[in-house]
């Protein structure tokens, strides 16, 4: 048993080597030609794989805790007291792992990396004055950082209560708590700090993805062909105004100030629409647009398939969080519940998946990857925003070095956030999996015990602990009581922003064949990144 576990295993560097390919083709299918930088792009590469990874890591935890044990809930041979113990160890070191370098990627490596080439945009010519400056403004997130583990790790979740302890007492406590835990209250603390800035990042992009997405797959997109008649009538009809305008100073007549104006906008507006005009073409005679074409068919379906799980993921959140609503003790506990009193489809599907191994952990594994995906496309969608100001814009092929980082911070920091959403939907099974233990059944006849038999039932809070082993997901997911508590109040927002964005989505036509690839404060140049996509 223990040898067909050891080559289960050996599946997970295929799968970070399959993680590690798709950062790279992600990276460099949208990063600029003109702009790239080495270390920009090794960084985006970077964050990219371990915000894939950290997200794999959810099903692998559920995983290796239901492995140990047999359907009829006993443990299975080569699972003793020791074996478990150092699974867990592994998980859980794997965890601190991630967690940790995700810390050093969002406070130290991503800020000087975008630092330094902030710099170097304004002043190309002293390499060590940019690395001084890009060092200075990290500085502020190390700063940050390290407040976070200082009250995570000297703010006790218990307070004394004696009061007549001394505040010397209470001091030691302190160090005897920090002590003990070895640091990971610190880091408990700081990771949940960024997955609450992760919440928000979900509720704005993943959120509008989840809708977005599925139905742009099955709009499609127009005519390549239609839209190059339409840009052509557009371009005769600037022209055709261009030359109203210049005909005024035929006689030596100097234009108007507004007549200057309106002039100026025409001719960019012409620059503008000729470069659609080359990119449409391109796009029309490419065997890329012809095989699109080909498959439109399986984009449908495709997209009906993302609606279906979008429809599945918000009801199942919906119904779990009217159930903590109802169930739960309120604010003061986080709103947290042990097991689930509403059912939701999702909690119906995963015990019926769980009779057919490995279905439950294809279904997970696919709401975890979901989940990343459509957070790619909102950001895509949508650009970078801070508030009302939109920072940057992804677009393929043209996309600048502090965009991706951009990009890969808010995935590393929606992905802190998955764990949560998925336990939202699914407690029980995030919490201990298919696990199953053995409880006594006694039947009685004629009002004496008779027959004691054993009986296996689902894990749950009422379960032994040596009977039952928690995820280590579950250990960093309710730390504290507060954290949960804008979780909650998180997942109603998401769900209300889905419902918008799906409204919104569905009255929007079909997108342009080059949406958001020609813009007016491009260049000319611009141009020959987008064609080694349409040739």
């Amino acid at each position: 048993k223990a040898a067909s576990l050891s080559e289960l295993l050996l599946i997970f560097p295929c799968v970070f080597q399959a993680i590690l390919i798709f950062s790279w083709v992600y990276v460099r299918k949208y990063q600029s030609r003109r702009e790239s930088e080495v270390i920009s792009t090794i960084t985006a590469i970077f964050a990219l794989a371990v915000a894939l990874i950290t997200s794999a890591l959810l099903p692998v935890d559920i995983f290796l805790v239901s492995y140990m044990k047999n359907p009829n809930g006993t443990f299975k041979v080569w699972a003793d007291a020791n074996v478990s113990r150092q699974i867990e160890d592994t998980v859980l070191y794997g965890y601190y792992t991630l967690y940790s370098i995700i810390l050093f990627c969002v406070f130290l490596w991503i800020p000087f990396v975008y630092f330094y080439y902030e710099e170097k945009e304004e002043d190309d010519s002293n390499t060590c004055s940019q690395v001084k400056t890009a060092l200075k403004y990290t500085l502020g997130f190390i700063t940050v950082c390290a407040v976070l583990l200082l009250i995570g790790a000297f703010v006790p979740l218990d307070i004394p209560n004696k009061k007549n302890s001394t505040e010397w007492e209470k001091v030691k406590l302190l160090f005897e708590e920090f002590g003990s835990s070895h640091g990971l209250t610190a880091l408990s603390f700081s990771i949940s700090s960024l997955t609450v800035i992760g919440m928000l990042a979900a509720i704005t992009y993943t959120a509008y993805g989840m809708s977005a997405l599925p139905l742009n797959l099955i709009k499609g997109t127009t005519s390549a062909s239609y839209e190059r008649l339409e840009n052509t009538e557009d371009i005769e009809e600037v022209k055709q105004h261009l030359l109203r305008i210049k005909s005024k100073c035929r006689d030596g007549r100097p234009l108007s100030s507004r007549d200057r104006r309106t002039l100026q906008q025409l001719e960019e507006r012409l620059r503008t629409l000729r470069r659609r005009e080359r990119h449409l073409e391109s796009i029309e005679k490419s065997w890329w647009t012809k095989a699109c074409e080909a498959i439109r068919p399986l984009k449908i379906v495709w997209g009906v398939f993302f609606i279906i799980v979008a429809l599945l993921f918000t009801v199942s959140l919906f119904l779990s969080n009217l159930d903590k609503a109802l169930h739960s003790a309120g604010f003061d506990s986080g709103f947290i519940i042990l097991g689930t009193n509403l059912t939701n489809p999702l909690n119906m599907l995963l015990p019926v998946l769980q009779r057919v191994f490995p279905l439950d952990y294809i279904l997970i594994t696919t709401i975890v990857m979901y989940f990343i995906f459509t957070s790619m496309a909102g950001i895509r969608n949508m650009g970078i925003w801070f508030f009302w100001t939109r920072l940057y814009k992804i677009r393929r092929g043209k996309t600048r070095p502090q965009a991706l980082l951009f990009l890969c911070m808010i995935l590393l920091l929606i992905v802190l956030h998955t764990s949560y959403m998925i336990y939202s939907l699914a407690p029980q099974y995030v919490m201990y999996g298919s696990q199953k233990y053995l409880v006594q059944s006694n039947k009685t006849i004629d009002g004496q015990p008779r027959n004691v038999t054993l009986v296996s039932k689902d894990c749950d809070a009422d379960a032994p602990e040596d009977q039952c082993i928690v995820t280590r997901t579950y250990l960093f997911l309710h730390k504290f009581w507060f954290f949960s508590a804008a979780y909650y109040f998180g997942n109603w927002a998401f769900i209300a922003v889905f419902l918008i964005g799906l409204i919104v989505s569905c009255c929007k036509g079909k997108k342009s064949v080059i949406e958001g690839e020609v813009d007016d404060d491009d260049s000319d140049m611009s141009d020959d990144e987008l064609s080694v996509y349409y040739h």
